[in-house]
């Protein structure tokens, strides 16, 4: 006969787990996580689990089990690697009508533990017969696609309301996070902006409503003040809209203004935090931001204004003398002035430099150079935004990696 599946709500009731072992390291996160009361009994346990003990998530009994154990649980877990032990565990659980799963024989099993996994506020559970590889499978290939969106409905019942601001990452599509995908899946219209990953367009179902607000530098600019108008016009058609952003919506993204002025409109907001381009383009060139016995600190800053204008809120004269890594957004067309700025100031000109244009994107291309060279390399080089300036002795890091690579693929 098939089985009953059943959601079992375990916040504070007590659960029994017999066994110490890799099964139990396992489970026992999970019961935790559903809130139950775990009272593990094994003369040894793995050592994640004594972290558990040891930090008060569970009550450990450094012992074998016992009959009596059971008293007072309502669901039995018999986990360990003595067949005898699980038998006499579930046989106890059974004369007192409690639940218990035996993990070492599915056929003497009175419950059965699925193949479960979580999206979102989703729980999936699989069973297939007491085959737990397949079940796995079925779990995982559902999981994927309810993370992913391809079987998230748009019409669900219970569908955002208002706006979303996504951080879309810095702009591989696969770089956006699972949240933020589920909600685009859920979007009714889509603000998008030049950076954020165009691949995920393509995604959306035919009806949905696309807005290109991108901000072209130096070229065709849709206001910050149109585009906070969109978001509050269509939400209050009772629209669910997304306002897709690359990277973080709050780095250097207006993500603030736009929060700020819908709930001023009454319309809320679910703010979706994205990968920022300012760490994930230098890892992606192989370049961490910080180092042990390198770099301790890191700065990002948005260098949309030059040193040197009166409207420059930045402290260059600091930053010149900080040891910490830079990371520069916005940096290309004042790379010059941006570098003698930073040399005046105490940066050494041999002070190594990273320029990532199109960082994660296929296209990706990186050169280095130094603060005194850079300026002319990326002339040279044609470099164009988007592209991520990295300045500190991190870079040197990347060129050790790449040494090391290229010796390893060299014949002997």
């Amino acid at each position: 006969m098939p089985p009953y599946l059943l959601g079992l709500r375990l916040g504070g009731r007590r659960v029994l787990v017999v066994g110490g072992g890799r099964v139990a390291q396992r489970r026992v996160p999970a019961l935790l996580a559903a809130g139950a009361d775990v009272v593990l009994v094994s003369p040894e346990v793995t050592a994640s689990l004594e972290g558990l003990a040891d930090a008060g998530r569970l009550v450990w009994h450094r012992r074998p089990y016992r009959r009596g154990d059971c008293a007072g649980a309502w669901l039995v877990q018999a986990v360990t690697d003595d067949a005898k032990v699980n038998g006499d565990v579930v046989a106890e659980a059974e004369a007192a009508r409690i639940w218990s799963v035996r993990a070492d024989d599915a056929e003497s099993s009175p419950a059965w533990t699925p193949a479960s996994g979580q999206a979102g506020e989703t729980t999936v559970g699989v069973l297939t017969g007491g085959d737990p590889r397949r079940a796995a499978g079925i779990r995982d290939a559902v999981v994927d696609g309810l993370r992913d969106a391809t079987l998230e409905s748009r019409h669900s019942r219970q569908k955002p309301a208002g706006v979303a601001l996504v951080g879309g990452g810095p702009g591989d599509a696969g770089l956006i996070t699972v949240r933020g995908r589920q909600l685009l899946a859920m979007a009714d219209v889509v603000v998008t902006d030049r950076l954020a990953p165009a691949q995920l367009l393509d995604e959306l179902a035919a009806d949905v409503e696309v807005i290109d607000a991108a901000k072209i530098p130096y070229g065709r600019t849709v206001t910050q003040d149109r585009i906070n108008d969109y978001l509050v016009e269509h939400a209050r058609q009772g629209k669910f809209v997304v306002r897709l952003k690359g990277g973080d919506p709050f780095v250097f993204g207006r993500g603030g203004e736009e929060a700020l002025h819908c709930a001023r409109h009454g319309i809320p907001v679910t703010v979706v935090p994205g990968i920022t381009s300012a760490v994930a383009v230098p890892s992606a060139a192989g370049i961490p931001v910080t180092h042990r016995g390198v770099a301790q600190e890191f700065h990002v800053v948005s260098a949309h204004v030059a040193p040197d204008h009166p409207e420059s809120t930045v402290d260059w004269e600091a930053l010149g003398r900080a040891n910490g890594t830079l990371v520069l957004l916005m940096a290309v067309e004042r790379m010059a002035l941006i570098a003698a700025a930073l040399m005046r100031y105490g940066r050494s000109s041999d002070t190594p430099v990273a320029v990532i244009q199109d960082g994660t994107l296929p296209g990706q291309r990186a050169l280095t150079a130094t603060l005194g060279t850079v300026a002319d390399a990326m002339a040279a080089a044609g470099v164009r935004p988007p592209a991520i300036v990295v300045v500190g002795d991190v870079v040197n890091v990347a060129r050790e990696i790449d040494m090391i690579r290229a010796d390893m693929g060299r014949d002997p």
